[in-house]
C-alpha cells in the first residue's frame, strides 16, 4: 500500500528543502546582478526595470543603493501587513543584499564601463548578465525583495497575472525613462527586456534537451510499432474524444531526446502524410518509463 502524502505539511516540505544551497545561490544572483547593473546600466544610463530601473531614473537625487534599500524597507513593511510570515522571512536577505552589493560594487567596475558609443554592446551584455542572475534567483525561490516584492502582493490581492503585472509596470519604467533620458534608451531597453526574458527562462528551466510529440492519426498501430520496435522508445497512448466530431480517437505521446527528432517526425509523416502532429520542447523529463516494448 502506498504511503499516504501529508498534504498540509507538503509545502513546508518543499519550502524548506535545500535551504541554504538556495540561499547560496541567491546570494550568487544578487552579486552577479549588482556588478552587471553597475557595470553596463548606472554608468551607462541605460534603464531595465524593477527597483534597479526607478534607481537609474533618480540617481540625479539618490545614490542607486539607497533607492534601492529604500524600496526593499517599503516592499518588507508591506510583505509583513499583507503576506505570510514566510514569505516575509524569505525576502529579508534579497531585500538587505541587493542594495548592498550594489553599493560594494559600484567602484569595483569604473575601470571596466564600456563607452556608450558601443550602446548595443552594452545593451547584450548587460542583458545577458542581468538575464543570468534573474534566472538564478528564481531558480533558488526566494525573493530578491523591493519591486519584485510588490507586484507578488498586488497579484495575489487584487488576483492580477504576476506576468502581466511584471510587464506593465516595467512598461511604465520603461516609458518614464524614455522621457526623462531620451526615446533611443527606452528602445535599448526593450531589447535588453526581451534579452533578460529568453536568459531567465533558458537558466531556469534549462535548454530543452527532449521533444514530446503528441500524434493523431489513422495508423495507431503502425506508429506504435515504429516508436517501440523501430527506435526503441516508449511511448504512452490517451484516450481523446474530438471536438467537432466527438469521435473517440487515440492520441500517442512520446518523449525523444532532441537529436532524435528528426527521425520521429519523418517516421510517423512516412507511415501517415496526413497525421496530425504536435511537437514541444520538454526542458526536464522525470521518472523511467519501464514499458518501453509495450508502451504505457
Amino acid at each position: 500500500m502506498k504511503e499516504k502524502v501529508d498534504i498540509n505539511s507538503l509545502l513546508n516540505k518543499v519550502e524548506n528543502k535545500d535551504l541554504i544551497k538556495r540561499y547560496i545561490m541567491l546570494i550568487i544572483a544578487l552579486f552577479i546582478y549588482a556588478v552587471a547593473y553597475n557595470m553596463f546600466f548606472v554608468n551607462t544610463g541605460l534603464i531595465l526595470g524593477g527597483s534597479g530601473g526607478i534607481a537609474i531614473l533618480l540617481k540625479d537625487f539618490l545614490r542607486p543603493s539607497i533607492t534601492i534599500a529604500a524600496l526593499s524597507v517599503i516592499s518588507l513593511i508591506l510583505s509583513a501587513i499583507f503576506m505570510d510570515k514566510r514569505f516575509t522571512i524569505n525576502s529579508i536577505v534579497g531585500s538587505i543584499l541587493a542594495p548592498l552589493f550594489v553599493e560594494l560594487t559600484k567602484d569595483m567596475v569604473i575601470g571596466f564601463t564600456i563607452p556608450t558609443k558601443d550602446m548595443m554592446l552594452v545593451v547584450i551584455c548587460g542583458g545577458f548578465l542581468i538575464g543570468i542572475a534573474n534566472g538564478l534567483s528564481s531558480r533558488s525561490g526566494l525573493s530578491t525583495g523591493g519591486v519584485d516584492t510588490i507586484i507578488h502582493i498586488i497579484s495575489k490581492k487584487l488576483k492580477f497575472s504576476h506576468g502581466n503585472l511584471y510587464a506593465i509596470i516595467n512598461g511604465i519604467i520603461i516609458i518614464l525613462g524614455g522621457f526623462v533620458l531620451g526615446y533611443r534608451i527606452a528602445l535599448y531597453a526593450l531589447i535588453d527586456l526581451y534579452i533578460i526574458s529568453i536568459l531567465t527562462d533558458k537558466v531556469v528551466l534549462g535548454i530543452s534537451s527532449n521533444k514530446t510529440f503528441f500524434v493523431v492519426t489513422d495508423k495507431v498501430d503502425e506508429v506504435k510499432e515504429y516508436i517501440t520496435d523501430t527506435l526503441s522508445k516508449g511511448i504512452t497512448v490517451l484516450d481523446a474524444i474530438g471536438g467537432y466530431s466527438n469521435n473517440k480517437q487515440d492520441v500517442l505521446m512520446v518523449v525523444v531526446p532532441t537529436l532524435e527528432f528528426y527521425k520521429v517526425r519523418e517516421g510517423i509523416l512516412s507511415i501517415d502524410p496526413n497525421a496530425f502532429i504536435t511537437i514541444t520542447d520538454s526542458y526536464q523529463v522525470y521518472g523511467e518509463n519501464k514499458h518501453k516494448k509495450k508502451g504505457v
